[in-house]
């Protein structure tokens, strides 16, 4: 069955499967033209940059599809356009939150070096002794 066989806002599991496979068929072709362009070291670093790439594809497919469904059921609006802003979003903030890595938590600093909160980060793993991401 193909997804938009499916009524919008209903089988959200299955529309999800779909998005996935797309968005990892589409990760393995970006990650096969990428290796063409740029050729890796050895056949380890060739493996890597694929799964990497595709596994990122997969994950954007994935949070797309669900969020696309969930916000159709959620309010209650399965015809509207806006839902597929929303689950672009949520996927878009994957991918920034993906691509910037490290500097997620300079973003995050404010929040957790206030006092409310230094007491319940504090001993984890990344943060200073007095609760501080670093």
């Amino acid at each position: 069955m193909g997804y938009w066989e499916l009524p919008e806002g209903t089988g959200c599991v299955e529309k999800t499967w779909i998005t996935t496979k797309l968005a990892t068929a589409i990760g393995l072709v970006g990650s096969a033209y990428h290796l063409v362009a740029f050729q890796p070291d050895s056949a380890l670093a060739a493996l890597q940059r694929a799964t990497n790439a595709s596994v990122t594809m997969a994950s954007l497919g994935a949070i797309f599809g669900m969020a696309t469904c969930l916000s159709a059921q959620a309010r209650e609006a399965p015809e509207d356009p806006l839902n597929y802003f929303i689950g672009g979003c949520a996927s878009g903030i994957f991918l920034g939150a993906r691509i910037i890595g490290d500097g997620v938590k300079y973003l995050i600093r404010p929040f957790v070096s206030s006092p409310q909160c230094r007491h319940r980060y504090h001993g984890l793993p990344g943060t200073g002794h007095a609760g501080l991401l670093h």
